[in-house]
């Protein structure tokens, strides 16, 4: 199987909705969800944080992975912007197919 859900994080809806659109035209991403006000807490550069934020889970495949991380470093405006990878073990055949179908294997 070669889904991906990744997951990350942005300040504010609208950061999120504008990258989210652009992942998805560019064929990188088949479906992102936008999560408004989740609560973060985190250490940085040595001090505690608690903030608001935004979270988007992205469903892409395996093959799409790199260029979808370049580009979504490339557009994110954190220093060190959360991308993780999760692996789809199991899931509807069709919505899985769909995806890849999406983003295809380039």
């Amino acid at each position: 199987m070669s889904a991906l859900v990744l997951y990350t994080t942005f300040s504010d809806t609208e950061t999120a909705s504008r990258i989210a659109q652009v992942l998805v035209e560019e064929g990188l991403a088949a479906c992102c969800n936008i999560l408004p006000q989740i609560t973060s807490i985190y250490q940085w550069e040595g001090e505690v944080q608690k903030e608001s934020e935004v979270l988007v889970l992205i469903k892409t495949t395996r093959y799409r992975y790199r260029a979808l991380q370049d580009r979504l470093i490339e557009l994110h405006p954190y220093d060190v912007p959360e991308v993780l990878a999760l692996p789809v073990q199991y899931g509807s055949r069709a919505y899985l197919d769909w995806i890849e179908d999406v983003v295809g294997r380039a």
